[in-house]
């Protein structure tokens, strides 16, 4: 019998966490919707606000600054505008600023204009470049409005951590928003919002092993706040509109709770795994190249490029060894691509780089499998080059022919 597959793609999504499925399973004959003035309507209204203050808490940030959403793609989408109002007070942006390396529902840049947007580059190291951000802010045209600046936390390909909090007094200095996409670094650093000085901080659910459909927006106040991107039953104190999926974000609560109180033990524990595997990885291919090593990474992410393999037919070999990991960002609909996050590095994306992500329940004997699932291909790639199959979709027909080749 096949043993059973091994999942190494956490940056794409995680498993449910058990403490998510229990309260899911607590809470599913809490039926009643929670804008609901009876007993069965507060009775939802008081799970999901028992979940506001377990992702308040992950965050640093008081409950009544958490805006639910449907996920982070939403969050990105309602906090990117030119539009906002302090109170009452309309407040105009007049530009937005992102990093180089920011996931594309960042870099489509919400409901700004294609012509009000301007990339950040990035050191080679993979960085958000400081310098230059201070020469374009200085550059700011601040008769169009203030300008927005986003940042993410953690790289979801490399897993480099981004100097967010060097970023926030630059942008602070020049009468600018700061916004964090914290997608990635929520469940493996400290992500408190306070700390960070940001305006606004993006959080996911399924990626720290809540239930998809779940995310949310964070702001520092109360008072700042964009115009609702979705407008009807003013839920979400006006921010947010539509009834909120009481299970998801019930989920959603506990799961964040889970990654606040084993953050530390996670870490050590994945940072170990991380360790031996990459050994692994240089001892089966000394060629073998590891995006970001040099700086500070979160303990679960290694992006690695095998010359001569490129990232379409190495991740269906890996999946034909029973082994699930990625070749970068999950969330564009299964396409593959040239990784735009090597090529803001000045690396050339054409090497092709594949992405492992571990998480908490990740074990010794997956590292020992990874490993010679590696070695296996590594191998097969020196002994016979890359297999003559060439593969832009991912067609049965197609994962057939690289089988029986």
């Amino acid at each position: 019998m096949a043993p059973p597959r091994l999942y190494l793609d956490w940056n794409a999504t995680a498993p449910l966490h058990p403490a998510a499925r229990a309260a899911i399973m607590r809470a599913i004959d809490v039926f009643g919707n929670p804008n609901s003035v009876h007993g069965e309507g507060r009775a939802a209204r008081a799970a999901i606000e028992g979940a506001r203050r377990k992702v308040a808490a992950l965050a640093g940030i008081a409950p009544g600054n958490v805006v639910f959403t449907s996920g982070a793609t939403e969050a990105a989408n309602l906090v990117l505008t030119p539009d906002f109002r302090m109170g009452r007070t309309p407040l105009r942006l007049g530009h937005l600023y992102f990093s180089a390396i920011e996931h594309p529902a960042v870099r489509e840049g919400g409901r700004f204009a294609r012509e009000s947007m301007t990339e950040i580059p990035v050191t080679e190291a993979g960085i958000v470049d400081l310098d230059a951000l201070s020469k374009l802010l200085d550059a700011h045209d601040k008769a169009a409005g203030l300008p927005m600046v986003a940042v993410m936390l953690v790289n979801n390909e490399t897993g480099i951590v981004q100097p967010v909090a060097a970023a926030a007094k630059i942008v602070h200095a020049h009468g600018g928003l700061f916004v964090v996409d914290a997608v990635q670094a929520a469940g493996r650093i400290a992500i408190d919002v306070e700390k960070i000085d940001a305006d606004f901080m993006i959080v996911s659910s399924h990626k720290i092993g809540g239930p998809k459909g779940a995310g949310a927006l964070i702001s520092r106040g109360e008072a700042l706040m964009p115009r609702p991107l979705i407008q009807g039953g003013g839920q979400e104190r006006g921010h947010r509109s539509g009834t909120q999926n009481s299970l998801a974000l019930i989920g959603f609560g506990a799961a964040a709770e889970a990654a606040s109180d084993e953050l530390e033990a996670r870490n050590a524990t994945i940072g170990a795994l991380r360790e031996r595997l990459e050994a692994g990885m240089r001892e089966a291919a000394a060629d073998v190249m590891i995006h970001g090593e040099g700086g500070e990474r979160v303990a679960n992410t290694i992006f690695f490029t095998l010359p001569g393999l490129k990232a379409e037919t190495g991740q269906i070999a890996f999946d034909l060894e029973g082994v699930a990991l990625s070749a970068g960002s999950a969330c564009s609909s299964g396409r593959l691509g040239e990784s735009h996050v090597l090529t803001a590095m000045g690396r050339d994306a054409k090497l092709g780089a594949l992405r492992i992500s571990l998480g908490f329940s990740t074990t010794e004997e997956d590292i020992d499998r990874a490993i010679a699932a590696f070695a296996k291909i590594a191998n097969r790639r020196r002994s016979a080059g890359e297999a003559a199959c060439p593969v832009s979709k991912l067609a049965e027909t197609q994962i057939s022919a690289c089988q029986s080749g």
